[in-house]
């Protein structure tokens, strides 16, 4: 599968801050990557890093195979659209006023362009229109947002917090746009996101990160294997009890009160008696768990962290 998008121990430093440390993470083509994590923990930053607002201040970003520190990351990043923290939109101007000066900054000479972007992120009732864009609902300025981005034809959009402040309504044409550009336009996305109920509906793969460090990627399909169930464990010796699931499980897993949860499916007849020959258990308890509870344990602590 191509590589989009890869960063390269990706750091940034604000003053003495430590923003971002070691970033390693990769975008395939087709990807809808859900990128993960509080408010914060360095979605933006990364964002703007790739988008080339901001130097990194160590590592390197690549983009459809290009570094860069080469002259040919303009070319790539011409491949890019983005919105970035808020749609960055003349609100005395209306739509297609937006549009035909973004057309005008980009070099986009087809006289068609406005209305087929219009049309594509359902605002193709603004077409002429003098309603401007201060009096759009928040999700009519994201679409817009969304429509400026796919002026210049991108494989790559990037979307930060797209879904930050919308209504239900406002979340559902969101998320139904998302999937029509990946499956019909085939356009590669990275979404930022902490709302994990929404992008698990959209992502087809996931990166987490929590204070400035990348914790986990996982695939969408793992992610749910993982979600589906855990077994909570206790033993008259937790310590000893963690090691023993070291070294016999090798998904993930977590300590958590004063036993160990276990994430994933596993043979519960086979790994029980296998951990009782070790150990003493003392509470048993099979689960399901919810992805909200996965990030959790994820970025709270355990092996992975």
């Amino acid at each position: 599968m191509e590589v989009v998008l890869k960063t390269n121990d990706l750091s940034k430093i604000y003053g003495k801050r430590l923003v971002l440390d070691k970033v390693n993470m990769t975008v395939e083509r087709g990807d809808i990557y859900g990128f993960v994590g509080e408010n914060g923990s360095g979605k933006t930053t990364i964002i703007r890093l790739v988008c080339g607002l901001a130097r990194p201040s160590g590592g390197s970003v690549q983009l459809f195979g290009k570094d860069d520190t080469s002259p040919e990351i303009l070319s790539a990043r011409k491949k890019v659209g983005a919105v970035v923290e808020t749609p960055s939109i003349y609100l005395n101007m209306s739509a297609s006023e937006n549009l035909q000066m973004q057309c005008d900054i980009l070099g986009v000479k087809d006289e068609n362009r406005v209305s087929e972007v219009l049309h594509t992120v359902g605002l193709g009732h603004l077409l002429g229109e003098k309603k401007k864009a201060g009096d759009f609902s928040l999700g009519m300025r994201q679409r817009l947002g969304i429509a400026m981005a796919l002026l210049g034809e991108p494989e790559l959009i990037i979307l930060d917090e797209p879904m930050n402040g919308l209504d239900p309504a406002g979340i559902v044409d969101i998320r139904e746009l998302i999937l029509h550009l990946n499956k019909q336009k085939n356009i590669t996305f990275l979404v930022s996101s902490h709302i994990l109920g929404e992008l698990s509906l959209v992502a087809t793969k996931y990166g987490i990160i929590s204070r400035g460090r990348l914790i986990k990627e996982i695939s969408a399909t793992d992610l749910a294997r993982e979600c589906g169930k855990s077994l909570y464990l206790e033993s008259d010796d937790n310590d000893r009890l963690f090691e023993v699931i070291s070294n016999l499980y090798d998904g993930h897993f977590d300590r958590e009160g004063n036993g160990v949860r276990v994430y994933g499916d596993v043979n519960l007849n086979e790994f029980l008696i296998s951990v009782m020959e070790k150990c003493t258990l003392t509470t048993i308890n099979n689960t399901r768990t919810g992805i909200e509870d996965y990030y959790l344990s994820i970025v709270g602590g355990g092996k992975n962290v």
